[in-house]
C-alpha cells in the first residue's frame, strides 16, 4: 500500500513545491525576446521530484511560457546542448505541458504549498516589477516562515518584494544572484559579436548592485560557478548553473 493512500494512517504528506517562470517579454535593451531559462526549472524540478515533492508550475500571467532560446538544449547557438536533463523534461509530453499551460500566480494558495522557487531567465529583469501577485506572494511564503527561494534573475523579486512593514524581505539578509562578473562576461560576448555597441548593455539594472542598494549582504561564488546561500528560511541560487544547488538547500530546509 502506497504512503500516500489516504487510507494509511499517519501517512507521511508529501511536500508541496510552486515553481513560478516567467512570461514572454521583450527586452527593452536588445529588442530580443526573452522569458525564463530551462534549466532553472528543470534541474530544480528534478531534484525535487526524486525528493518525493510535489510541483506545480506557474507565472505571473498564466498561460503559455517560452524560454531564452539559448538555454533551449537543441537552440543553433549550442549554449546549452550539454543539457541532458532539460532535453529530456523539454521531450515528455506531459512535463512540457506544464510550460504550455501554466497557471497564475494569483491562484498559489499559500496554505497548500511548502515552498515557492522564482527561477530565472531574462525576463524577470523586465516584466517582474508590474507582477504585484507575485510580490504578495513570495512575500507571503517568507512571512509564513515558508521557503521562498529565487534564482539567478529570478533574484529580481527580491527588488520589490516587501514584508507587512513594509521592510525589503532581503534586506540583512545574506543573498545571491546573477552576479556583477556574469553580466560583464554577457555584455563582452555581445559586444564582441557586435550584437550590441560598447555603450549599450544587456539588462537595464543589475542584481548585485540592487540588493546592495536595498541592505542585503550579496555574496557570489564565482564566474559561472554553482552557488547558493540560505539565511533561514531565504534560499538564493547564483546563476543558470546553480538549480540543483538552489533544490539541494529548499530540501534541507523542508526534509523529505
Amino acid at each position: 500500500m502506497s504512503l500516500q493512500d489516504p487510507n494509511v494512517v499517519n501517512a507521511r504528506k508529501r511536500k508541496r513545491v510552486a515553481v513560478v517562470i516567467a512570461n514572454p517579454a521583450v527586452s527593452t535593451t536588445t529588442g530580443w525576446p526573452v522569458g525564463f531559462w530551462w534549466s532553472e526549472l528543470t534541474h530544480p524540478y528534478l531534484a525535487f521530484h526524486e525528493a518525493g515533492y510535489e510541483v506545480e508550475v506557474f507565472s505571473p500571467d498564466g498561460g503559455a511560457c517560452e524560454a531564452d532560446a539559448m538555454s533551449d538544449p537543441n537552440d543553433a547557438s549550442g549554449y546549452s546542448r550539454t543539457d541532458l536533463i532539460s532535453q529530456g523534461f523539454i521531450h515528455t509530453p506531459e512535463l512540457r505541458a506544464l510550460v504550455d499551460d501554466t497557471k497564475t500566480v494569483a491562484e498559489i494558495d499559500v496554505a497548500a504549498f511548502d515552498a515557492i522557487v522564482v527561477a530565472g531567465g531574462q525576463a524577470p529583469m523586465f516584466t517582474f516589477e508590474g507582477a504585484t501577485d507575485l510580490h504578495a506572494k513570495f512575500a507571503a511564503f517568507f512571512e509564513a516562515g515558508k521557503v521562498a527561494a529565487a534564482l539567478c534573475h529570478g533574484c529580481a523579486i527580491l527588488a520589490y518584494a516587501k514584508d507587512s512593514q513594509g521592510q525589503y524581505i532581503a534586506k540583512g539578509r545574506t543573498v545571491t544572484g546573477f552576479a556583477n562578473v556574469e553580466e560583464d562576461f554577457a555584455d563582452n560576448a555581445v559586444w564582441s559579436y557586435g550584437l550590441l555597441p560598447r555603450d549599450q548593455h544587456v539588462m537595464p539594472w543589475r542584481i548585485e548592485d540592487q540588493l546592495e542598494a536595498i541592505g542585503a549582504n550579496y555574496v557570489q561564488g564565482g564566474l559561472w560557478r554553482s552557488f547558493a546561500v540560505r539565511d533561514g528560511n531565504l534560499v538564493t541560487g547564483q546563476q543558470n548553473f546553480s538549480g540543483a544547488e538552489t533544490a539541494r538547500l529548499v530540501i534541507e530546509a523542508l526534509g523529505r
